[in-house]
């Protein structure tokens, strides 16, 4: 059965989190997922909240900037959240938007070096391994962590998009999440290149999870509402990006991701649906039966 999840935006204040979460809980939504946008929300407080106010969720980060963070700190926070919840946080890292990184003072010369550094540390370090590395941007001298997860736990995920994104997802990361910018035909595309960037690294065997978002919205005016943020995102050229409708359409638009190499579905609203909670259980109980 493919996995299918929604986000709560950041475009909602984060008091509305809680309610969100209830509903998330009580409709049997497999995955809720958060984003650390800038300048909205943190990603580990709010999915700490949200591990704490369900039981059963999993609940999932995509993405923390990894210029923001160092490496230690990255790592002692998942650890944290794994073993107070075990296996039910999912974590990815990415380069972040570049125009914040740069409102922040945080923007680098080489954001795909950061994030190959970030990412071959964080894993060790959440592995339980002692790491000495001495990088352009990561640098850690004899650091281990002393609470490192012990049960289950995701592996760490990264956020791409280009070419060269993807292959060091292969590379260095234990699934790749891609954004709602990604059709049918861009998740083929991309898994090729993870496939190319796994190989090289010669980690071709074994699972490498891929999670899709999907840009969805759905109620009496669902068309001109996702219309409106794909001309605002200026993405309204591209066919076949995003869904609207009733919960058989927004199925068959998770399905023909999943055909291409989905290995799971995260509905994400509209960034003005009106009603999240309505969202939440519309995925949960409507689409969820729809998707094998």
């Amino acid at each position: 059965m493919t996995p299918l999840g929604a986000v709560f935006r950041p475009q909602l204040a984060p008091e509305r989190l809680r309610a969100v979460c209830d509903v998330a809980e009580g409709a049997g939504l497999e995955e809720l997922w958060l984003w650390e946008d800038c300048f909205r929300e943190g990603g580990i407080s709010t999915a700490a909240a949200a591990l704490a106010w369900t039981e059963r969720v999993r609940v999932g980060v995509g993405l923390l900037p990894v210029p923001l963070r160092n490496v230690a700190v990255t790592a002692m926070e998942a650890a944290s959240l794994h073993r107070m919840f075990p296996g039910r946080a999912i974590l990815g890292v990415g380069h972040g938007v570049q125009d914040w990184m740069g409102q922040v003072g945080a923007r680098v010369e080489s954001p795909l070096t950061l994030l190959r550094e970030h990412l071959l540390a964080l894993r060790a370090l959440l592995s339980g391994e002692r790491v000495t590395v001495d990088g352009r941007y990561v640098t850690l001298d004899d650091v281990a962590l002393d609470w490192p997860p012990d049960g289950p736990r995701s592996g760490v995920l990264a956020g791409a998009t280009g070419p060269r994104s993807l292959r060091l997802s292969g590379e260095a990361a234990d699934g790749t999440l891609l954004t709602a910018t990604t059709d049918a035909d861009g998740v083929r595309r991309a898994r090729k290149l993870v496939e190319e960037g796994r190989a090289a690294a010669g980690r071709a065997a074994g699972p490498h999870p891929f999670i899709v978002y999907l840009l969805t919205a759905t109620g009496p005016d669902a068309h001109a509402r996702l219309r409106a943020e794909l001309d605002a995102e200026g993405l309204a050229d591209i066919p076949d990006l995003g869904v609207a409708g009733d919960a058989r359409a927004v199925a068959e638009a998770v399905g023909r991701l999943v055909d291409a190499g989905a290995d799971s579905v995260v509905l994400q609203p509209t960034a003005d649906e009106p009603d999240p909670e309505g969202f939440v259980r519309f995925t949960a109980e409507e689409v969820r039966p729809l998707v094998p």
